[in-house]
């Protein structure tokens, strides 16, 4: 087991590789290359000093040290989204632009005063 802290993209690669089954569908579902998620494996198996996956006609099929490890990869990145989601200002703040398509009437007798009441209520609430 090397010494060299554990990067989380090496994880996040692995993970892909235990969903996908194979090093190229996880480069797809990660917007990597192939080789770059072959490297990401080669290299934690190295920093973890164990094998992770055997090549089968099926794929790579996980080792059982690899399984082993999923539940803490996957705690990982619970972890890393929910410190992006913290760093974005939360979760459950609602903001953005709202684009209503109605019909012309609908438009202009009866969403004006359901707007004002929706706006109303906001800024109360804020």
């Amino acid at each position: 087991m090397s010494s060299a802290p554990l990067a989380w993209e090496l994880c996040r690669s692995f993970l892909a590789v235990l969903r996908e089954g194979n090093l190229s569908r996880a480069a797809l579902a990660l917007q990597l290359t192939q080789p770059t998620i072959g490297r990401h494996i080669g290299e934690l198996e190295k920093t973890l000093g164990v094998s992770l996956f055997t090549r089968s006609p099926q794929g790579l099929k996980p080792t059982a040290e690899a399984l082993q490890l999923k539940s803490h990869a996957e705690a990982m990145a619970a972890s890393a989204e929910a410190l992006v989601r913290t760093a974005s200002g939360g979760s459950d703040e609602a903001r953005g632009t709202v684009r209503v398509t109605v019909p012309e009437l609908v438009g202009t007798e009866l969403m004006p005063p359901i707007l004002s009441i929706a706006r109303h209520t906001a800024s109360r609430a804020a």
